[in-house]
């Protein structure tokens, strides 16, 4: 899953932005445009790079003045996209097959984490060698909403098995407590839900990768095809700055988790937080970001995974990734 090591909130605090040195002649000479992004969480260590704004003036360097949007899951930030009060929705790929098949107009503009970040995790000793044996196992969710339940049903389809073979139990963000008691055979999960679980004592578990089954991306950048057509150029300078904020986040990750203690709710903890970065970042970058760039979207694995979704039920009929999806926005926005 991994190639190598490089790579959702209160609106920034007014008047917190900075002056910068490389600040461009267009954001000298011109008044900051507002810019909202509706992410699928609060201010968290993940997304310091965005955070980071008010220190790095990554979007201000390109005129924009950079808003966040907190939301409750990647559908809430498509809400709050198609409501009008944001430009563009930081989402994963479920909640935008979703509303797609339901009539909404939009594209996906890049692709955040190209690498699938979710997982089943089993105790060593529960006899669970390979996802076909979680025929009949109890598996814990976050919900039955979230992508921990999606991803599952994915890895099942991939291995012969379906929902219907499985008993989901709904626990919680705190999913590893119920697999350590016994409750669960198995428990739905992401990278940084794995690894905040270690710290705390788990030991002795066998982890399946979705990615290892089916590679699809874990989030994307979506907008309205309306704002795609009316504000190309707006779009195009808000995709160079935030493609620059993840390329700092790659190579400065030690400065993001210093500055997610001031900056992230959950950012107390240095070392932490430098391990949720160093997570993000290999999430970033795939074999087709090497080639293509950072943020570049792969129509075929995308395809794949509409026709997975398809297949399990979750939308109603297939889509059209090559139609859904902006490919030229990143060509000159550079490396």
């Amino acid at each position: 899953m991994i190639m190598h090591t490089r790579r959702r909130l209160l609106g920034l605090a007014a008047g917190a932005t900075v002056a910068w040195p490389g600040v461009t002649a267009w954001a000298r000479s011109t008044a900051l445009e507002p810019f909202t992004l509706a992410g699928w969480s609060k201010p968290i260590t993940e997304v310091i790079n965005l955070l980071a704004e008010p220190d790095k003036g990554f979007f201000k360097e390109e005129g924009l003045e950079f808003r966040y949007l907190p939301g409750a899951g990647g559908g809430d930030a498509l809400r709050n996209l198609l409501s009008g009060q944001a430009d563009i929705a930081f989402t994963d790929p479920g909640s935008f097959f979703a509303a797609v098949d339901k009539g909404a107009a939009l594209r996906a503009v890049y692709d955040i984490y190209p690498q699938n970040v979710f997982n089943v995790v089993t105790r060593k000793d529960s006899g669970i060698a390979h996802p076909s044996d979680l025929k009949g196992k109890r598996i814990g969710v976050y919900s039955l909403s979230s992508g921990t339940l999606q991803n599952l049903q994915i890895l099942l389809q991939q291995v012969g098995l379906s929902r219907d073979d499985v008993e989901i139990i709904v626990t919680g963000l705190l999913n590893f407590t119920p697999l350590l008691q016994g409750q669960v055979d198995a428990t739905a999960a992401t990278d940084t839900g794995l690894a905040l679980a270690r710290r705390r004592g788990l030991a002795d578990v066998t982890v399946f990768q979705v990615a290892d089954y089916l590679n699809y991306s874990s989030d994307l950048l979506v907008v309205q095809e309306t704002f795609l057509r009316e504000h190309a150029g707006k779009l195009e300078r808000f995709l160079r700055a935030f493609r620059r904020s993840v390329e700092w986040m790659l190579h400065e990750p030690q400065e993001a988790a210093s500055l997610a203690v001031r900056r992230a709710i959950d950012g107390q903890n240095p070392e932490l937080n430098l391990e949720i970065i160093q997570l993000r970042n290999r999430a970033s970058v795939s074999a087709h970001t090497e080639k293509h760039g950072l943020g570049s979207l792969d129509v075929a694995s995308l395809q794949a995974a509409a026709d997975a979704y398809h297949r399990l039920g979750l939308i109603s009929r297939p889509l059209d990734m090559q139609q859904l999806v902006a490919t030229d926005l990143l060509t000159t926005t550079g490396q």
